[in-house]
């Protein structure tokens, strides 16, 4: 090479497979050695056992693969040519190893982040900026997704997703996702799966995506026990988790309790609204101080047997509780028709109550084939979920007298689930891949509701008893095309059977319908090592019981929320364009997305025009609308060497919302475009601590009627680790420079002008420990569950492509410092 030209390098990628099963080896490490045996380059695979080394020089190497439960595999004699270039070493077979494993030396850590061909995948286990939180926390880490100040989750703007625990579904998730969500300990949360573009192996339900929580298990020899908790100036944390595991049997038992307190606020209001019947105006004020308590708990057990080499039962019981109470004190409230003038005024005092129950009970049995990737599972699930939700409205000063005294309504309220599925796979061909499978879902759903006091007056004591039956059949095809090309066709048929009544009087027609959803999905791996992919799927939303249950809820008088029982599900087109690269030391993904839905589920706020209620404002739920959403986002991620590590990202959409509706007073129409981002740092400090800092931004909403505000949150953390990593203690804290973080919401229609502001006191400092016993090592273990991907869920408040070789483009981690190494008993996670 002549004297100052630059020297080529080039790129070493391939694909590490267990040699018994053929299935993807996951954070494999990789090293690159040159002569003696010197490291040169290295890293770990991802998720799906495909590695990237980038900037290597021309020359010849030996590769040394190794992971925990294998044996050590040495390629020599692989040639970098002078002219650089992509190096496809192909498939890398790794065989399990029978010895007994000691100590093992881990010399790369997973990428926070990880870009697979149907989802993001993140791995929450490596963020310590959630310790001591739930799952809501989690969540606002994860690119693609925005969670407000109440907990509510939306995916690219769209708050239509259904959210698995374990691939499972649970009547958690039944009647509020914010709600569910807060009863999953953040400590226990390995990973967080979002699904932009399911398969036709998932429920057709989910208009905007899938979001499966993967909690810690027990697929692991061996036993272990930890303790960890919190406590802090908003609220404290315990949790008890164990594992055991020999022979053919395992057992796992868990139990998290989370207590929130100490978060006050305030609320305020101003409407205007005009009668549609006499054109008549009230305009109304409120303010009101505000708290809440609240406490979690969630208890699991769970068992799993070898019956022989290819056949495998395993079972769980979980338990979830939730006991939340809302105050509003001194809710003073100032109406004043404007063509008289003459205010009335009153005070009250409102307590909410909201408590509830949750068991999911799921049994799957998995029969494997000589043949690898040929499996049929058949999987079974009862969930149940026990809902009490009261208020008490105690007026105690009036300018009517009449005024005075207290109203309230209890609503008792159950949704049970009985599921069963059948799945089969079987390869067909080299590269080729057949899914078929059935399911059906029985729901049940009953809603009691009583009213007391000056409700009573108008409001009739009722019952609500919902039937609705979903069979479902699928067929998927993954199919390896020349030119590093993959399909996945799909197509999904569901039809669903519903029967409604009420304790008193009939519910309107509600028909059985049938819905066929196709899906798609094409990836291309470049020979750079780049993935592009493009995908589509049509989705359908059913309607939760939020939005069907009859009860009126009217805690604060003036804002009354009624559902709607004859609600039909809404429709949803979905186009995804996607392409990930690897820029020296960053992983780079960009997507782009359009979303059309036809027959929304929309809220409509119109005025009660009732004379007991003047200026009040009643929120029903209509299929009227027509959503769409054209947006794109850009997400990145770098390592510095072994210490330090960065990401982030931003989301961008611009929707478009309107109702279809001809008459004026009631035609709505909103546009606008919607930005968010978030910011992740980690530093590793010497002697074991460790440093990490998070920020999110989420700009302002657009909603039918008007918008909501921005708001932004961010936390810190610092940890030290001790006993050989048995032990941790740290310290975090949340929003420190900013005590408070104010939400405004506007609605401007031709019957209604109304601003609602809501201050949440967010500042907290927290003291965190954890401290392990015992000792686990590696016997990665198959397994199946159930999928319930359906209901659509509280507005306001893809699934794995098979075994077709889907690559993913993710960074690998930095080669290993020599100073420095890691120690720890189990795999890499």
């Amino acid at each position: 090479m002549p004297e100052g030209t630059a020297r080529l390098t080039g790129r070493l990628i391939g694909t590490v497979l267990d040699g018994a099963t053929g299935k993807p080896v996951a954070y494999a490490s990789v090293a690159v050695l040159g002569a003696a045996d010197a490291p040169v380059s290295g890293g770990a695979c991802g998720g799906d056992g495909q590695f990237v080394l980038p900037g290597v020089a021309p020359g010849a190497y030996t590769l040394r693969i190794s992971f925990l439960g294998y044996q050590e595999l040495r390629r020599v004699a692989v040639v970098v040519p002078e002219s650089g270039g992509t190096v496809d070493l192909g498939t890398l077979a790794l065989l399990p190893s029978a010895q007994q494993l000691g100590e093992v030396e881990v010399i790369a850590r997973p990428p926070l982040v990880e870009e697979k061909v149907d989802r993001t995948v993140y791995h929450a286990e490596n963020d310590e900026t959630t310790r001591g939180g739930d799952a809501t926390d989690v969540l606002k880490r994860v690119p693609l997704l925005s969670v407000d100040l109440d907990g509510n989750v939306s995916l690219r703007g769209n708050q239509n997703i259904r959210v698995l625990i374990n691939n499972k579904p649970s009547t958690i998730m039944a009647s509020s996702i914010a709600d569910g969500l807060r009863q999953l300990p953040a400590d226990q949360i390995k990973t967080v799966e979002v699904i932009t573009s399911p398969s036709a192996k998932y429920d057709a339900e989910g208009t905007g995506g899938i979001i499966n929580i993967i909690t810690k298990g027990n697929d692991l020899r061996g036993g272990q026990l930890s303790l960890d908790g919190s406590g802090g100036t908003r609220s404290g944390t315990l949790n008890l988790n164990g594992g055991y595991r020999t022979g053919k049997m395992g057992f796992a038992l868990g139990g998290f309790g989370r207590a929130g307190y100490n978060t006050p606020g305030s609320f305020s209001n101003n409407q205007l609204t005009t009668n549609p019947a006499t054109g008549a105006q009230t305009r109304t004020a409120q303010t009101a101080d505000t708290r809440q308590n609240q406490l979690f708990g969630r208890y699991t057990l769970g068992w799993d047997y070898d019956l022989t080499k290819h056949d495998a039962l395993a079972a769980s019981l979980t338990y979830g509780t939730r006991n939340a109470t809302f105050y509003q004190d001194a809710l003073a409230t100032r109406t004043t028709p404007l063509a008289t003038g003459a205010a009335t005024t009153s005070v009250r005092n409102v307590t909410t109550t909201d408590d509830s129950g949750t068991v999911d009970a799921s049994l799957a049995y998995l029969h494997t084939f000589a043949k690898p990737q040929q499996e049929l599972s058949v999987l079974a699930l009862y969930s149940r979920n026990d809902r009490t939700y009261q208020f008490d409205n105690d007026t105690y000063a009036a300018s009517e007298a009449a005024a005075l005294g207290r109203a309230g309504n209890d609503n008792p309220s159950a949704n049970q689930e009985l599921t069963a599925q059948v799945d089969y796979q079987v390869p067909t061909a080299k590269d080729q891949l057949l899914e078929v499978g059935v399911k059906d879902i029985k729901r049940t759903v009953q809603s009691d509701y009583r009213y007391y006091g000056q409700l009573a007056l108008t409001q009739p004591n009722n019952s609500f008893h919902y039937d609705q039956n979903v069979a479902a059949g699928y067929v998927a095809y993954t199919l390896g095309l020349p030119h590093n090309f993959t399909l996945k066709p799909g197509v999904r048929y569901e039809y669903t059977s519903i029967a409604a009544d009420f304790g008193r009087g009939t519910v309107g027609d509600i028909p059985s319908y049938g819905v066929l959803v196709p899906s798609a999905n094409l990836l291309h791996k470049l020979p750079s090592g780049n993935v592009l992919k493009l995908a589509y799927n049509r989705r359908i939303q059913r309607p939760s019981l939020q939005f069907l249950n009859p009860n009126l809820q009217a805690a604060n008088p003036l804002i009354q929320t009624l559902g709607n029982p004859v609600l039909r599900p809404e429709y949803t087109n979905n186009y995804e364009l996607g392409y990930s690269t690897l820029l020296k030391q960053a992983n780079l993904n960009f997507s782009a997305f359009v979303r059309n839905t036809s027959g929304s589920i929309q809220s409509m706020r119109t005025p009660l025009g009732e004379a007991a209620y003047p200026g009040a404002v009643r929120i029903t739920y209509q299929n009227v609308g027509q959503e769409d959403a054209y947006g794109g986002s850009a997400y990145t991620s770098l390592d510095v060497g072994t210490k330090f590590s960065v990401s982030g990202g931003v989301d961008t959409y611009y929707a478009v919302l309107r109702n279809n509706v001809a008459d004026p007073l009631y035609a709505a129409r909103n546009a606008g475009l919607v930005v968010s981002g978030r910011l992740y740092g980690s530093y590793a400090l010497p002697k074991n601590w460790n440093v990490q800092l998070f920020g999110f931004y989420r700009g302002q909403q657009v909603q039918l009627q008007g918008a909501q505000s921005s708001f932004a949150v961010y936390s810190m953390s610092i940890k030290h680790d001790f006993a050989e990593k048995k032990g941790s203690l740290g310290f975090g804290a949340e929003n420190f420079f900013s005590p408070s973080n104010t939400v405004r919401t506007s609605i401007d229609s031709p019957l209604l002008s109304q601003t609602t502001s809501t201050i949440q006191h967010i500042t907290s400092f927290k003291v965190y420990f954890g401290y392990r016993i015992g000792k686990l090592t590696a016997d990665a273990r198959p397994s199946k569950s159930v999928r319930n991907d359906d209901l659509k869920t509280d507005e306001n408040g893809g699934g794995s492509q098979g075994s077709g070789g889907t690559p993913a483009a993710t960074r690998p981690a930095p080669a290993p410092a020599p100073t420095e190494p890691a120690k720890t008993g189990a795999a890499p996670k």
